[in-house]
């Protein structure tokens, strides 16, 4: 099975719409094959991000969207909270959906879209990263994403994350309080919203 972390460009596309709705707007998003939740929003992502949204609502935030796919997260947080975004991942095909959902969405001038594996061409600080993690991917890489983070916060800034109970949502809240103060701040069908305060 080809993963959405990985790249092929031989892989065929086959783009499609996928739409959010809150109560206020309606967003609208291109997706394609080899991209993480290709067909419908991934409910750990929207939890997320409707976690987010309840507990921040602060303007003119700078944000890290970490693994941004097709860009849900990261443009969502650009056009509710007026907040200045930089998307990254290593999915050549999701930077390249990424942009163009920027511009679907009026956004484009809150957003920066960059390669980058993890934190590697990162190069700013930022108020939250937020991150739906590559679980697949294996531990070293979303450890890597949740320690590095710490790098790339300013001195109160904030790592926002979802995890699956099944997917070791336990071990890596014991793993982030090595770096962090911990909490969990939502659970729902299984899936954990934690905030990683830096101490």
């Amino acid at each position: 099975m080809e993963q959405y972390f990985t790249n092929n460009p031989d892989l065929k596309s086959e783009l499609r719409t996928i739409i959010y709705k809150n109560k206020t707007q309606t967003l609208t998003f291109y997706s394609d094959n080899g991209v993480f939740s290709k067909d419908k929003l991934d409910f750990g992502s929207t939890l997320l991000l409707e976690t987010v949204l309840k507990n921040v609502n602060t303007e003119n935030l700078n944000i890290l969207d970490v693994g941004c796919g097709y860009g849900f997260l990261g443009i969502s947080l650009a056009k509710f909270l007026n907040a200045h975004v930089t998307m990254c991942d290593i999915n050549k095909r999701a930077l390249h959906l990424a942009k163009r959902n920027c511009e679907k969405n009026n956004v484009k001038s809150l957003c920066e879209v960059l390669e980058s594996n993890i934190y590697e061409n990162i190069t700013n600080i930022y108020d939250l990263i937020i991150t739906n993690p590559p679980i697949r991917a294996g531990k070293e890489v979303v450890y890597g994403i949740l320690d590095g983070a710490r790098d790339y916060l300013k001195e109160d800034g904030e790592l926002w994350m979802v995890i699956r109970k099944n997917q070791g949502a336990k071990s890596t809240i014991e793993h982030l309080k090595n770096n962090y103060e911990c909490e969990i701040v939502t659970k729902s069908k299984g899936f954990y919203i934690i905030k990683a305060k830096k101490h």
